[in-house]
C-alpha cells in the first residue's frame, strides 16, 4: 500500500517535472505572440484619462481569461480527436501571422490614409456618455484582437506538445496560458502607468535639477518609445514564429532549406517574410476586385 502511494507521488513529479521542461519550450515557441500582445495591448490601453487606464486593462484582461476559457476545450477537443487539425490551424495561423507583420511593415514604408474617426481629434471634448461608448469599443476591439491572438498562442503551445499524452498537453497549454495573460497584462499595466508614476516624481522633486525630477521626465519621455520599440519587436517576433512553423511543418520548405549554411533565425525571418507579403497581395487584390464588383 505504502509502496504504490510512494509510486504514485513517484509519478506525479516525474509528470510535473515534463511539464515544467514543456511548459519552458512552449512559452519560448510563442514568444513571438506574446511580444505582439504586449505591444498591441499597451498601445489599446494608452489614450484614456489616468483614472480609467487600470479599469479599461482590468475589462481586457477579464476578457482575455475568458477568450482563452472558449478557446482551451475547442483545442484539446481537437487535439484528442482531430490532431491534424491542429497542424492544419498552426499553418493558417502562420499565414495570418505573416500576414499582419507583412502589413505593418507595409504600412510603414508606404503612406496611407488613416481611418476615419469621429473622435479622432484631441480638441473635441467628449460627453460623459460619448467617452464611456469609445471606450467600451476600443475595450471590444482589444478582446477581439486578443481573441485572434490567443488561439494562435493555444494552437502554438499545443504543437510543441502534440505527440504527449492529453493530460500533458492540457497542464501545458494550461500553464502557459496562465502565464500569457498574467504576464502580458501585468506588463501591460505597468507601461500604462509608467507616466503617471513619472509625474509624480517630477511633482515630488523639490529642487530643479533633483534626482526624482531627472527619472520622472525620463519615464515620461520613455512611454511613447517604449510602445513603438515592442511594437517593432512584436513586428520581427511575428515573422520569426510564422517563418519557424512553416519551416517544421511543412515538408517542401524544410526539405528546400535543410543545409543550407545561413543561420536559422535568418532563413525563418525570410521565409515568414516571403509569405507574409504573398497572403499581402492576394488579400490586396481580393479587396480591390471586392471593390470594384460593388463600385459597377
Amino acid at each position: 500500500m505504502a509502496s504504490g502511494f510512494f509510486a504514485l507521488l513517484d509519478d506525479i513529479a516525474t509528470l510535473m517535472d515534463d511539464v515544467v521542461v514543456m511548459s519552458k519550450i512552449s512559452t519560448k515557441k510563442t514568444a513571438g505572440i506574446l511580444g505582439d500582445d504586449l505591444a498591441v495591448n499597451a498601445e489599446k490601453a494608452t489614450g484614456f484619462m489616468s483614472s480609467r487606464e487600470l479599469p479599461v486593462l482590468w475589462a481586457i484582461t477579464k476578457g482575455s481569461a475568458l477568450n482563452k476559457l472558449i478557446i482551451l476545450p475547442i483545442a484539446f477537443l481537437l487535439s484528442a480527436f482531430a490532431p491534424w487539425a491542429i497542424t492544419l490551424a498552426l499553418t493558417f495561423g502562420a499565414i495570418y501571422l505573416a500576414f499582419e507583420g507583412a502589413e505593418k511593415i507595409y504600412e510603414f514604408f508606404v503612406p496611407h490614409a488613416p481611418k476615419a474617426d469621429s473622435h479622432s481629434d484631441l480638441n473635441v471634448e467628449l460627453t460623459k456618455e460619448e467617452a464611456l461608448l469609445s471606450e467600451k469599443k476600443k475595450i471590444k476591439s482589444a478582446i477581439f484582437t486578443d481573441f485572434i491572438l490567443s488561439v494562435e498562442i493555444v494552437i502554438i503551445a499545443l504543437g510543441t506538445v502534440l505527440e504527449k499524452p492529453i493530460l500533458s498537453q492540457i497542464l501545458v497549454v494550461t500553464i502557459v496560458c496562465i502565464i500569457a495573460t498574467i504576464g502580458v497584462y501585468g506588463i501591460v499595466a505597468l507601461i500604462v502607468r509608467m507616466d503617471d508614476f513619472g509625474y509624480r516624481l517630477v511633482k515630488f522633486g523639490k529642487r530643479e535639477k533633483s534626482v526624482s525630477k531627472f527619472i520622472g521626465n525620463f519615464l515620461i519621455r520613455a512611454l511613447p518609445i517604449v510602445i513603438k520599440s515592442l511594437s517593432v519587436i512584436g513586428t520581427i517576433a511575428l515573422i520569426l514564429v510564422a517563418g519557424g512553423i512553416f519551416n517544421h511543418n511543412v515538408d517542401f520548405i524544410h526539405h528546400l532549406v535543410a543545409g543550407m549554411s545561413i543561420p536559422t533565425m535568418l532563413i525563418e525571418f525570410v521565409i515568414g517574410l516571403i509569405v507574409g507579403f504573398i497572403a499581402l497581395v492576394v488579400f490586396k487584390a481580393i479587396k480591390f476586385l471586392i471593390a470594384k464588383v460593388k463600385g459597377q
